[in-house]
């Protein structure tokens, strides 16, 4: 009668550890609804070193502010017709809402990103939108 208690008791545990792999795989992500598109041009004669620090640490924000839903970046590209960008990078963020956008600016990672790099930048544009869906 134990080892028939314990067999059921095994497939009872299976299945349950089943479903909650099953109900993790399936439930809704967080859907981004804001976006934010930061580029930064840096003054003339700043190091690629300190442009590569300027990207990890942007970059590492992702990790640190839970707001962010998706994060992607890169170094500007010619515009149509050859004219070189205005900007040297940019940043592309995710958001779930407003509130979201201002937790983030207000957040001391990112405050202490922006005390750190400033000095290298020339222009900053940032332009917030809803996602269209």
């Amino acid at each position: 009668m134990k080892r028939k208690s314990l067999g059921y008791g095994l497939i009872l545990l299976f299945f349950g550890i089943f479903g909650l792999i099953i109900y993790g795989a399936y439930s809704p992500a967080r859907k981004a609804q804001k976006q934010r598109i930061v580029c930064f041009k840096f003054k003339e004669g700043t190091k690629n070193e300190a442009i590569e620090q300027h990207m990890r640490e942007f970059a590492a924000l992702k990790h640190e502010i839970p707001q962010i839903i998706s994060y992607t970046s890169g170094k500007t590209l010619n515009s149509d017709g050859g004219h070189s960008s205005e900007y040297d990078v940019m940043h592309y963020l995710t958001f779930q809402s407003e509130a979201d956008i201002e937790t983030f600016n207000r957040n001391e990672k990112q405050q202490q990103f922006v005390k750190n790099n400033r000095r290298s930048w020339d222009k900053v544009f940032i332009i917030n939108s809803d996602i269209r869906q």
